[in-house]
């Protein structure tokens, strides 16, 4: 798959194109002046617990509370400096990360923001987006209903659709994060990255490549929502029927070009992990370090607790990559 021509597109039409890592390090030098760099956490109990060294990247800290906003404000940052976005403004996708993203961004930088999402969105995220002065729309059943009003609302009012995939400059802001946990703690021996659509693990495995060869990057994806863990296993580009996780973050159904060839290329494995297990990692994390994760944000903790035997005695570097939990699903965690 890595060496055919790319079928897809960009949200804008435009080609892809496979980012490396000196487009992350380009990204890394737009975003700066707006965004800090996040902590990365060693909690001892969590090191007990796992029997390895813990080190967590916390994206959940982000004034969005998730990762996606670096994607979000490197893409706006370099088409507006290549003039390519107009007063139509920006159109997106979204179940809510990749929606704040895209709001925070246009709130940063004067534009316009119109985010779809499907019926019944996780009111905090839905708030957050108008809270960044984004309209937010809800409809249809799931994220890809939703996503294909969207594409037809962006061509009708002529706003530049943000594909929550198919865009280099996307993969190449949500890289930035591993471009920092690894240049923090280059030995590291394990990186799991949760993947809904996979442009975070796209960006962890670019990263990984360039700077630590020898590391395993481990992807996590939801049991009930296994498109792109099965796209790459098969090489095609696969769907599901329903994505059927209360993990928002990772509930698509249909697999995308660009992150699923970036993932064939450079990720190590993948693995599927279930809906409770994420619970579990939720109320973890919220005991060993006090830090509140939304379900798909407590993905790669739910990984590395399911392979900790291989893990064992191990540099483990695991992402927090949102913290958008409601004060229900925070109290369902807790009461496990």
């Amino acid at each position: 798959m890595s060496g055919e021509p790319f079928a897809q597109r960009t949200g804008s039409g435009e080609p892809l194109w496979v980012p490396g890592i000196h487009d992350v390090f380009l990204a890394r030098k737009r975003i700066a002046p707006y965004l800090a760099p996040t902590p990365l956490l060693r909690p001892p109990a969590l090191a007990r617990l796992l029997g390895a060294e813990v080190y967590l990247k916390c994206e959940n800290l982000q004034p969005t509370g998730a990762f996606k906003v670096r994607g979000g404000v490197n893409l706006v940052a370099a088409e507006l400096e290549a003039g390519k976005l107009g007063p139509s403004g920006l159109a997106a996708a979204s179940t809510g990360n990749h929606g704040q993203s895209i709001a925070y961004a246009g709130r940063l930088f004067g534009l316009p923001v119109t985010i779809f999402g499907p019926e019944g969105l996780n009111p905090l995220k839905r708030e957050a987006m108008r809270a960044w002065g984004a309209e937010v729309r809800e409809v249809g059943r799931d994220f890809d209903e939703a996503r294909e009003a969207c594409e037809a609302y962006a061509r009708e009012a002529g706003a530049r659709y943000v594909h929550s995939m198919n865009e280099p400059l996307l993969v190449a802001g949500v890289a930035t994060a591993y471009l920092e946990a690894l240049l923090e703690v280059p030995e590291a021996d394990f990186l799991f990255v949760p993947v809904g659509g996979g442009s975070g693990a796209s960006g962890a495995a670019i990263v990984a490549r360039a700077l630590h060869p020898e590391m395993r990057v481990i992807g996590v994806q939801a049991e009930g929502a296994p498109a792109v863990y099965r796209s790459f296993r098969s090489g095609r580009l696969e769907s599901t029927p329903r994505a059927s996780t209360r993990a928002e973050g990772l509930a698509t159904r249909v697999a995308f070009e660009l992150p699923v060839r970036i993932l064939r290329q450079y990720l190590d494995d993948m693995v599927l992990v279930g809906d409770g297990a994420m619970l579990e990692a939720m109320r973890i994390l919220a005991e060993t370090a006090h830090l509140v994760a939304e379900e798909a944000g407590a993905a790669a903790l739910a990984a590395a607790l399911t392979l900790r035997e291989e893990i064992r005695g191990s540099k483990v570097i695991l992402p927090v990559t949102g913290g958008n939990a409601t004060a229900e699903q925070l109290a369902e965690a807790l009461a496990r």
